[in-house]
């Protein structure tokens, strides 16, 4: 936990530094490939992903150690080789759970976060799941437990392995020659994210392509055939805990609704995307029919709504930082309430992005929590000196931030005019 919060603090302003030089990028080259406000949701969809790692809130069935204590039949040395392998055997892993995640119901809702967004850029990568509260998939590193591969190498691998699979995610490098034949490139994963009929549910593999070669689930991207991406039961929000839901909870209530019982079984471990006839019919969702002419996801956004979100997605961001620096210190069970005071923050200022007045209410609750903090413990859960003297700024930053919440819900969001949520997918 703490230590994997220590490798954040390293990785998360590479990350982020990376996200900001596309968008530069892309603007100087007149192929701008990042909206803001998308931008700001899959940040803040990062933001608490990392946070639920590094908090462990997830329980795993059959963990990778207790699975080589009791199946190696060979226990083997941490040399570069076993690095090596454990590396492909993640590699593999990840080809069937990914695959896994795209064909069944009860799995789509543990990735649907990673393709919500309508843009295919670096910011997308790191829309990653909070709704695996149960891991299940570790089965799938038998090969690598028969052979006694460590599990601290796969612990030391697995980020590594994860970590690879950032800088495909992007519009910007056309395809890499021989490289298309063995590793996953930019063009491999355009495909991957496409909802054209001739892409979508193709390329699966996370480093080497040469899975889905291997088991026939590649697509080349076709010259005259541009990806268009997203989902085709689009999310129509920025508020990432919501889309991360969004489908266990359309199957609840298609489970709740229909009226056959085999049918409220069947649902889970149908193809993605089935839903029983009878509710189908009376209760329909909105499905993309044509990709090349849909209406993207855009409320109407002023540049002080803009700014704003960026202020708060900032302080969130130092917020955060200062939780993995100080997990140890803070302890159980204050990093479980941090966690708590990161989720409510996302879920209040991607709120006011969709522009819905109960943002304010998020935001009331949030501050709320801060003060407690605060009382509870004497400083920012921490009563040393130097962290007391924060505590005037931290409340006057509370204070604020609910006053100005409380503008854009009462002031700019007075209906004047009927918002403008969508834009077509030629504009």
């Amino acid at each position: 936990m703490e230590t994997y919060g220590k490798i954040l603090l390293i990785a998360m302003p590479v990350f982020l530094a990376l996200v900001l030089l596309e968008k530069w990028y892309g603007w100087y080259k007149g192929k701008d490939t990042v909206r803001q406000m998308d931008m700001i949701s899959s940040l803040s969809s990062g933001i608490t992903n990392v946070t639920k790692d590094v908090l462990g809130l997830s329980v795993v069935i059959i963990s990778y150690e207790w699975l080589v204590n009791k199946i190696a039949v060979i226990h083997l040395t941490p040399v570069v080789w076993v690095y090596v392998a454990a590396f492909i055997a993640l590699d593999f892993a990840g080809y069937w759970v990914h695959r896994i995640e795209h064909r069944f119901n009860i799995f789509w809702n543990l990735h649907i976060i990673h393709h919500s967004s309508e843009e295919f850029n670096l910011a997308c990568a790191l829309r990653q799941s909070i709704a695996e509260i149960v891991k299940v998939f570790t089965v799938f590193l038998i090969p690598a437990a028969l052979l006694g591969v460590p599990a601290k190498v796969i612990a030391i691998v697995a980020p590594i392995q994860l970590f690879a699979q950032f800088w495909y995610h992007t519009q910007h490098i056309n395809k890499m020659g021989w490289l298309e034949k063995v590793i996953v490139t930019p063009s491999h994963h355009r495909v991957h994210h496409a909802i054209n009929k001739e892409y979508i549910d193709k390329n699966f593999s996370q480093i080497f392509i040469i899975w889905d070669k291997l088991f026939g689930t590649f697509q080349q991207e076709l010259q005259g055939v541009p990806p268009v991406y997203g989902i085709t039961r689009p999310a129509r929000t920025w508020n990432p805990i919501k889309i991360n839901f969004i489908h266990a909870w359309l199957l609840i209530k298609d489970a709740w609704h229909t009226k056959g019982w085999k049918d409220k079984f069947k649902i889970w471990l149908m193809p993605t995307g089935w839903r029983p006839a009878d509710v189908a019919e009376k209760f329909p969702v909105y499905k993309i029919d044509n990709v090349y002419h849909f209406e993207k996801y855009a409320p109407e956004s002023s540049n002080e709504l803009v700014v704003w979100s960026w202020t708060q997605l900032t302080i969130l961001l130092i917020a955060t930082s200062y939780l993995f620096a100080n997990i140890a210190a803070i302890g159980s069970p204050g990093f479980f309430v941090y966690g708590l005071f990161i989720f409510l923050s996302v879920y209040s200022f991607t709120e006011l992005m969709d522009r819905k007045r109960f943002a304010l209410l998020w935001e009331i609750l949030k501050n709320i929590l801060g003060v407690f903090i605060i009382y509870k413990t004497g400083g920012w859960f921490s009563n040393s000196p130097s962290v007391i003297q924060l505590n005037i700024p931290i409340l006057s930053w509370l204070l604020l931030s609910t006053f100005i919440t409380a503008w854009f819900v009462f002031i700019e969001f007075k209906p004047a005019k009927a918002p403008r949520f969508f834009i077509t997918q030629n504009d």
